[in-house]
């Protein structure tokens, strides 16, 4: 490259840059208002995802409150802070480190109405701050809330809508909207509420109520009306109760409310009520993580808040082994499930998959495997792949070791699973009722695909257990030792088929009695949890869906691989 030209190039990166740094002032400018109390486990992560927020820093102004506290909040805010303060545009902070509480308050998680009035009060100071300094915008948002999605910002504040908030998913039906509103200002439940929430109807749409996350366009006059003190509005007849009277006055000033549910934005945590202490809460956080976990292989961490978080001890929950089946080729898989396994304490043993790419016929007559002939898959009218026969070579391997270290039981999972919320006690209730009824078992489901209509039989005396009907899907299940010796007595790599079609046809619940009847012992006794406690973190079509044992080379019969060897030697 001659001298003119680097010179060139040089100017055209400057002048790129130039436009970029232009671009992010041009930004309209937001204060984001947070208040914190008793927050010490989400702090890390809610603060972790903030910094992550691709809007730019000097953009961005910060207004914290903390009080109240008997846990490590402030600690963690000032060391956040310590490293981060600098990057904003400015930062505007005030923490009360005793924790004296209020004096009708019955517990941590109580409401009273001095506790009320404080949190009024700050949030109407928040307001008068982001208006004193004449920003553009204030973005309330609560220490519970975990921004996924590093352009929230962008998104919401390119709507041009006075008021809206980012849908945030929770362990269950929670969010923070309503779709709404009883005459006595309360949640009323519509019909609105499952498809926004699910995202069955995608956009932003004008509710009655939002909370926990809200961006406010400063700059449109109507936005004067909004307030969080109902003595700032008259005859007022409701509760006293922030995000109520925020409600209240944007209804009777016509100012409209948006929730947004086009992107994936982040996740909540449910509140509190009386009779839960913080520990409930902690556990809520776990389910959270898991939940951002289904969408992500890691969970971002500040390095200086590295510290503030602490993870339970591994244990097998009660089995003799836990399996994880994972491609060597699919580390980010990996990577994901054992960050999901620190979550929930699990101890599990990583299986190398049997990768369907590095199979041929030459192989499989070493291994002695013959496909079942006359075998065709159901939908797709194909013979098996590669990747169905590593699949059912992977999960033969753990039944093998189930006998060869004698173990009693354990679990199988594969690495594309989302786990329930509380998997942990709910694999405890499963394995005590197992124990409670004495009854004999092989194999039980924790997740799977339902493939038929008709109800499946309860097992008697049990709250969590169904004998399972014609099921595919092999991405968790319990083994006993038993059920692992007739899986593998039934030498299915003479005879073999996809595994999820196996394991039905060897509990007699497959509906192809022509490839039942190859199998003369079908006496596995297979059991399923009722509901799931995994299922997968994509369905076929969706973004970020893959199918190692679908995406594989189909296997051809003897006569087609006998054909093509003798048409390469005649070449």
């Amino acid at each position: 490259m001659t001298t003119g030209n680097l010179g060139l190039v040089l100017v055209l990166l400057f002048l790129q840059s130039a436009r970029i740094l232009c671009d992010d002032f041009k930004k309209p400018t937001v204060l984001i208002g947070i208040l914190v109390r008793n927050k010490a486990h989400t702090l890390p992560y809610f603060l972790s995802f903030l910094e992550n927020l691709k809007y730019p820093k000097e953009r961005i102004s910060l207004w914290i409150r903390s009080d109240n506290n008997i846990d490590k909040s402030i600690e963690i805010l000032n060391t956040w802070l310590e490293q981060q303060k600098t990057k904003y545009h400015a930062v505007d902070f005030l923490f009360d480190d005793k924790s004296k509480g209020f004096d009708d308050e019955k517990g941590i998680a109580d409401w009273s109405p001095t506790r009320f009035s404080n949190i009024i009060k700050l949030r109407e100071e928040a307001v008068h701050h982001a208006r004193k300094i004449w920003a553009d915008f204030i973005f309330m948002l609560d220490a519970d809330v975990f921004l996924t999605n590093p352009n929230t910002l962008d998104h919401l504040v390119s709507k041009n809508l006075t008021v809206i908030a980012p849908l945030l998913k929770s362990d269950g039906m929670y969010s923070n909207f309503w779709a709404g509103m009883t005459p006595d200002y309360y949640y009323m439940r519509t019909d609105r509420y499952k498809p926004i929430l699910r995202g069955e109807d995608l956009g932003c749409f004008a509710v009655p109520m939002v909370h926990t996350a809200v961006l406010v366009d400063l700059r449109r006059k109507m936005s004067s009306s909004l307030t969080y003190s109902s003595e700032n509005l008259e005859n007022f007849d409701g509760p006293r109760d922030d995000i109520i009277t925020f409600a209240l006055a944007a209804n009777r000033s016509g100012v409209p409310l948006h929730i947004c549910n086009d992107h994936i934005y982040g996740f909540i945590t449910v509140p509190l009520d009386n009779r839960e202490g913080i520990d409930h809460d902690k556990q809520q956080m776990t389910n959270i993580k898991l939940e951002i976990l289904a969408f992500q292989e890691s969970l971002p961490l500040s390095e200086n808040l590295n510290k503030f978080v602490s993870y339970p001890k591994k244990d097998t929950m009660s089995m003799s082994n836990i399996y994880m089946i994972n491609l060597l080729r699919r580390p980010e898989r990996r990577r994901r499930m054992q960050n999901c396994f620190d979550e929930l304490g699990i101890a599990a043993e990583v299986i190398d998959a049997v990768d369907g790419r590095t199979l041929n016929h030459t192989i499989l007559k070493s291994m002695g495997i013959t496909l079942m002939s006359g075998y065709a898959d159901p939908y797709h009218k194909r013979p098996m792949t590669m990747g169905e026969i590593g699949c059912f070579l992977s999960h033969y391997h753990v039944w093998n070791k189930v006998i060869e270290k004698n173990y009693e039981s354990v679990m199988v999972l594969e690495d594309d699973v989302r786990f329930e919320p509380y998997f942990r006690q709910k694999v405890h209730f499963v394995l005590n009722e197992l124990q409670r009824l004495n009854m004999e078992w092989d194999l039980v489901y924790i997740g799977r695909k339902r493939m038929q209509e008709q109800e499946e039989p309860l097992v008697q005396g049990s709250q969590y257990l169904v004998h399972a009907g014609y099921s595919y899907w092999t991405l968790g299940y319990i083994l006993s030792a038993r059920g692992a010796k007739k899986l593998l007595a039934a030498q299915p790599l003479k005879n073999m088929v996809p595994v999820d079609e196996y394991l039905p046809i060897l509990f007699d619940k497959h509906p192809r009695f022509i490839w039942k009847e190859q199998f003369p012992e079908r006496n596995l006794v297979a059991l399923s949890a009722a509901p799931l406690l995994v299922y997968p973190t994509h369905y076929t079509g969706e973004s970020g869906y893959i199918s190692d044992t679908e995406d594989s080379k189909v296997v051809a019969s003897k006569a087609e691989a006998a054909n093509m060897s003798n048409s390469r030697e005649e070449l």
